[in-house]
């Protein structure tokens, strides 16, 4: 009965024992959400207990592990845009997420949760890196709405620090290669009072990957941005050596607004300079305005070129190719001013040339001064014919009279402009060897075949004209009919010989009207020279390196 009792009581403890498991279970499942939530509220009081012991005896103004190992900083850069890039200030701007991460084991905890993610307040409280931007001109930390920083501590202490910057850094350029020229800009970055000692920075992806810019982020107007790449040093300082994390941005500036608003101008400016070398030399105003006016286009252009450079003291490509151009049009105006100088020194010579023409061979009457006995014998063809003409008058006058032939002689008085008393005695002294009637057609056969005389021969053919036709009655009655046959031979000889005597020589041509012999070759020369020049111009420039790396501001 005794075990009976026992095994009735042990039985009734295990269901009341089951009971009341399917009762804790019931209300379990039952309870209601608002007791979850009340058992919730008890982790950030947890949370602030544990910051609470990490900051208690934390002293911030002790980098981790003073007077021990050196602190080492891991660093990378999210580029979020880039740019504007400026030539004239040689800066550029653009906006990063700067992290940096670094180990204070003076921040471990142990927690349910591996990272606290905590906003700006935390940062003021703990030990953070003095990093700065050795070549920074401006950088802003964003505010808005709140500042824009991330802190995290990781369960092992690990510190990541991540803040929004605006950047504005110096980008040294050296634009001897303007506008084909590339540059590298670099950022610098490193600890403002930490020797490497005590500190050190290193990239926390590696040298490859630890800065990123998407594509999206680095659209510029002007440049081109072709990748990145970084690289560490070391400086010197009077207070120590300092390491220095750089990052080149390396850019190539776009050439589509230089064309259009420099080189097609130049370009079409001195084809416009060379367009006078067509128009004809005598439209001095055209081909003025066309010099002057591309020489002002010139100038304009090379001044307008420099608005957007910094005032260096070397020339750029962009100044040497305005320079090659500004010598063109110059010369074209040149070219145009030693056109009409030898123009008015030939019209100058043409000139001269004709009026001592005319001085030497003048038209004019023939002066019966002029006609002396030395001017009768100047050839022996006029001799002849004067000796044979006086023979036949004195065979024909007087046939006996013969006296006093040693006391007649000719004398250069006696054919002067007022003389007409001609005498048979002063025909026959002059004619020592007459000839008779018979030979008058042999005379004159001779007289036809007589060469032409020189330019003295029509004041020979004058001067015996007019004598015989000026002379007194005598002459006529003594002479006769022969007289008229003297005067017939006379003028046959002068005759011959007046056209090429009396008339001058030709007139030297005058020089082609229109176009010189300048404007031909320059026509040539010019446009040649300049096709040469540009090819060699943009051959050099295209195909040369011209990206260069940015020396260090230290």
């Amino acid at each position: 009965m005794v075990s009976a009792k026992e095994l009735v009581i042990a039985m009734s403890s295990g269901l009341s024992i089951t009971l009341l498991h399917f009762l804790c279970l019931a209300t379990c499942v039952t309870e209601p959400p608002g007791q979850i939530k009340k058992e919730e509220k008890l982790w950030p009081e947890n949370f602030t207990s544990i910051l609470n012991s990490l900051l208690d005896g934390y002293d911030n103004r002790l980098r981790p592990g003073f007077g021990g190992p050196v602190t080492e900083v891991k660093t990378d850069i999210y580029v979020t845009s880039f740019g504007p890039v400026s030539d004239v200030e040689m800066e550029y701007t653009m906006d990063v997420f700067f992290r940096q991460t670094w180990v204070d084991k003076r921040l471990k905890y142990d927690g349910p949760i591996e990272i606290l993610r905590l906003n700006n307040m935390m940062v003021s409280k703990v030990w953070t890196p003095d990093t700065f931007f050795r070549n920074g001109k401006k950088s802003v930390s964003h505010n808005m709405t709140a500042p824009n920083k991330l802190f995290r501590i990781m369960r092992n202490g690990t510190i990541l620090y991540t803040m929004r910057l605006t950047i504005s850094a110096e980008c040294p350029m050296r634009l001897v290669d303007f506008p084909m020229d590339g540059h590298a800009c670099p950022l610098k970055f490193g600890s403002y009072a930490y020797p490497k000692s005590e500190m050190i920075y290193t990239w926390t992806k590696g040298p490859e990957q630890s800065v990123e810019v998407p594509e999206e982020s680095s659209s510029l107007v002007q440049y081109d941005l072709l990748g990145h790449t970084v690289s560490t040093e070391t400086v010197k300082s009077i207070t120590g050596e300092y390491v220095v994390m750089t990052v080149y941005f390396h850019l190539r500036r776009k050439m589509g607004y230089f064309m259009i608003q420099t080189y097609i101008p130049c370009i079409m400016t001195v084809i416009l300079s060379q367009v006078s070398f067509w128009i004809n030399k005598e439209s001095v105003p055209a081909r003025t305005v066309f010099g002057i006016t591309t020489v002002l286009t010139m100038t304009t252009l090379s001044i307008s070129a420099r608005h957007s450079l910094p005032k260096v003291s070397y020339a750029t490509a962009m100044d040497w190719f305005i320079a090659v151009c500004f010598a063109f049009v110059f010369s074209a105006l040149i070219e145009f001013a030693a056109v009409n100088y030898f123009t008015n020194v030939q019209m100058e010579k043409a000139k001269r040339k004709t009026v001592k023409s005319l001085l030497e061979f003048p038209v004019m009457p023939v002066q019966r001064e002029q006609c002396t006995v030395e001017a009768l014998m100047t050839t022996d063809a006029n001799s002849n014919v004067r000796k044979r003409t006086n023979a036949m008058a004195q065979s024909e006058a007087d046939g006996g009279n013969r006296t006093d032939t040693a006391n007649s002689s000719i004398q250069p008085s006696v054919v002067t402009q007022g003389s007409s008393d001609i005498t048979p005695q002063s025909l026959s002294a002059s004619s020592p060897n007459p000839f008779s009637r018979l030979n008058v057609s042999e005379t004159l056969s001779s007289a036809r075949a007589t060469p032409p005389a020189p330019p003295s021969t029509p004041i020979l053919t004058g001067c015996i004209t007019q004598h015989a036709t000026a002379g007194s009655p005598s002459i006529h009655h003594l002479l006769g009919s022969r007289l008229e046959q003297i005067q017939t031979t006379a003028n046959t000889v002068g005759a011959s010989v007046k056209p090429s005597a009396i008339s001058p020589s030709p007139a030297p041509p005058a020089s082609s009207s229109g176009t010189s012999k300048i404007d031909k070759y320059a026509r040539i020369l010019f446009p040649v020279t300049f096709g040469a020049f540009n090819m060699v111009y943009w051959v050099v420039y295209l195909s040369k390196d011209t990206m260069e790396k940015s020396e260090s501001l230290m």
